[in-house]
């Protein structure tokens, strides 16, 4: 997630302002402002691939489809993400059109530098949403995709998927071969 961390509190709509006008992306959590890393080959190349497929899958239902640079806004934790590839079909998600707060599935290709955050802290922030229905992480230095899912209690169940598997994403009813994911993708473990 941190490039850096800035050390004065800063108001949600004074974030979204600098964000307008910054050369650099940056995360809010709670008044702190995080920005961030560059992302390698490997994990625009992913995040790409599941895009393209994602965005072909729904055209025409209704189902928007955003990838890395729109925010997701988890208002009861008063923070502001961008996830790798994010999903809303939600009406109240057509306007603002700098942050979406309704979305039915959300991506995260996994980085060394962000792993133990993006399962941690940042899934029990996205579990507040109560539109989510998927949370899917990606890893990049080998063929895995863990996709939790909310069931119908309510608790999230951890679908993993692995080498030469269909994955399916059933908040879009979305399947395809794990392999189309990697397209692409060089020096894999």
């Amino acid at each position: 997630m941190t490039l850096s961390k800035s050390d004065i509190y800063v108001s949600p709509e004074d974030y979204l302002e600098g964000e307008k006008i910054s050369p650099i992306k940056h995360e809010y959590r709670q008044g702190e402002i995080y920005a961030m890393a560059g992302a390698s080959d490997a994990h625009i190349t992913i995040a790409g691939n599941l895009f393209a497929l994602l965005r072909n899958h729904v055209r025409g239902s209704g189902y928007r489809v955003y990838m890395a640079e729109m925010k997701a806004r988890i208002e009861q934790a008063n923070i502001f993400y961008y996830p790798d590839v994010m999903v809303t079909c939600d009406e109240r998600d057509r306007t603002p059109d700098d942050f979406k707060r309704y979305p039915c599935l959300i991506v995260e290709v996994l980085s060394p530098t962000t792993a133990a955050f993006d399962r941690g802290e940042k899934f029990a922030d996205y579990r507040t949403l109560e539109t989510l229905r998927e949370y899917v992480l990606i890893n990049q230095e080998r063929v895995s995709l863990e996709c939790f899912r909310r069931n119908a209690e309510g608790r999230w169940v951890l679908y993993p998927y692995g080498e030469g598997e269909e994955v399916h994403l059933a908040s879009v009813d979305f399947r395809c071969a794990i392999a189309a994911l990697y397209e692409d993708v060089l020096a894999l473990s």
